[in-house]
């Protein structure tokens, strides 16, 4: 009997532990997800998922740089001797057409580009009809396939197919988790410290996955690097699917109806934001498909010097970003002078390079470039979100798809205009066009330098919980809010109250808008 009742003891212990370690995984999920749900906590957790989509996007854009171009060589060498063995008979042999390879490498490269330029607009007016959520956990999913696709392809085609579905994913990703940001961090200062994060995870990003990809693709194969990058990219949907819970069913009545994007991109001030983002992205996105055969022509640099060319630029646009950081908090009215002064750095960069003989001094103008890249973009960006506050309603999704397809005619006319433009006029005259067109659209900014006094008088928050009631639709407003907070809320004749408080809203949001 001894032994039977020492059996039941143990199994009897054994069902005690494993209560007490089920109820203290349960006690640790329950304060996980109470921690999750503390409104600041949140606040950082998104910003962490949103850096590493912006990571991701940027590091598979990149990645491709050293790969792409030998993968696609071999696929044409197979290619070539396959034609070769049938057409061995007519003792006829198919020439390569290293120009069709160009077009083909120039192609699949502005891809991306080119359909996250015809995809924004609809993926703006998307996230602000449905949030921010859904379309960064639609995005994430897009770039996991796109970034899987990568890995396996065989041929030209998937590659192609696989490039434009990541610029499909970019273009609900990147706006949705910009405008995300602008969201949550409603303070100037906090909003613009946390722009500038993701900015630098972008610029990380860019310049990291060039040697990541060709020493992975050197060492691993082909697989490696895209797969890598779709498990994290797979771990940050999960984490976007866990904290932001996209498909959860939660009132949005809250939230108000965003202006549409036709009517944004005429506002005169976005306009001018959205000019210094194109032009000045210029020569960044000019210059990565034209440099390395200007280096190996005029420097007769190694290779491993143009695998790095771009990467000591990272810490000066770090800077850049950092230095914004800190003055736009300290001197907020000043943001377009900023991004003036990138806008000449930038210049001046583009106008010198030309006349660097080796390896170091282009190091100079190119550390100069990505500087004043961050200088504009850094000022600039949030500069939109405030714009938006100020001018027209609280909701992002449509001003960021604007900043996106700003950013997608740079570099959707890289790949494609700037090889031309070398092979016609020559890589001086390209350097001086982007610097003087830098430069001479610097004083365009100026037309920002009062935007910071709008800041007042424009949101009928303050207007009302601060200032208190100081007219008719201001008292309405008031108690109608008051109602609504108690559940009182009711309908009322069209021909009524009613009808006066809509069109007052009518005429608020062309000018102020409510905040989210």
């Amino acid at each position: 009997m001894e032994p039977e009742s020492n059996t039941e003891t143990a199994a009897a212990n054994l069902a005690q532990t494993a209560a007490s370690k089920l109820s203290q995984m349960s006690e640790r999920t329950k304060q996980l997800g109470t921690a999750i749900q503390n409104p600041e906590r949140q606040k950082r957790i998104i910003l962490v998922i949103v850096c590493v989509a912006l990571l991701l996007d940027n590091m598979l854009y990149m990645v491709i740089v050293p790969i792409i171009p030998d993968y696609l060589e071999e696929l044409q060498k197979q290619a070539v001797s396959g034609a070769v063995r049938v057409n061995f008979t007519n003792g006829t042999a198919p020439k390569v057409a290293e120009e069709n390879f160009d077009v083909q490498i120039g192609v699949l490269f502005a891809s991306k580009a080119l359909v996250q330029l015809v995809v924004n607009p609809l993926s703006g007016t998307f996230i602000d009809r449905v949030g921010y959520d859904i379309p960064l956990f639609i995005g994430l999913n897009i770039m996991f396939l796109s970034t899987v696709i990568f890995a396996f392809a065989g041929n030209y085609a998937t590659l192609f197919v696989a490039r434009s579905m990541q610029g499909l994913g970019s273009a609900f990703a990147d706006t949705s988790g910009i405008a995300l940001i602008a969201d949550r961090y409603t303070e100037e200062a906090e909003r613009s410290k946390a722009l500038g994060i993701a900015l630098a995870f972008i610029s990380f990003g860019s310049l990291v996955a060039p040697p990541f990809g060709g020493l992975l693709y050197e060492f691993a194969g082909q697989h490696v690097p895209f797969m890598v990058l779709a498990a994290m990219c797979l771990g940050d949907g999960i984490m976007c699917l866990v904290v932001l819970k996209p498909f959860s069913n939660r009132e949005r009545e809250n939230m108000p109806v965003g202006t549409p994007i036709y009517k944004l991109m005429v506002d005169p001030y976005i306009a001018v934001v959205a000019g210094a983002l194109i032009i000045c992205n210029i020569p960044l996105a000019f210059l990565e498909p034209t440099i390395a055969n200007w280096m190996e022509e005029t420097m007769h640099s190694e290779q491993w010097q143009v695998g790095i060319t771009w990467f000591p630029a990272f810490f000066p646009h770090v800077l850049g970003v950092f230095l914004t950081v800190k003055l736009s908090a300290k001197y907020p009215h000043l943001q377009w002078f900023y991004g003036a002064i990138g806008m000449v750095v930038i210049g001046a960069s583009s106008c010198t390079m030309p006349a660097c003989k080796t390896f170091g001094q282009l190091m100079i103008p190119l550390c100069g470039i990505c500087f004043g890249i961050a200088l504009v973009d850094t000022a600039l960006l949030p500069t939109l979100a405030f714009l938006v506050d100020v001018r027209h309603v609280s909701v992002y999704g449509s001003v960021y798809a604007i900043a996106d397809i700003s950013y997608c005619v740079a570099y959707a006319m890289g790949p494609i205009v700037a090889g031309k433009i070398v092979h016609d006029l020559g890589f001086i005259q390209l350097n001086l066009g982007m610097g003087l067109s830098n430069m001479l659209y610097a004083p365009a900014l100026l037309l920002l330098k009062n935007v910071s006094k709008m800041k007042p008088s424009f949101s009928e928050r303050n207007m009302l919980l601060e200032d208190g009631t100081t007219g008719l639709y201001d008292t309405i407003k008031m108690e109608h809010r008051e109602k609504k907070k108690k559940g009182l809320c009711t309908t009322i004749d069209e021909n009524g109250i009613e009808t006066f408080a809509q069109r007052s809203f009518s005429e608020e949001e062309s000018s102020g808008g409510e905040y989210a």
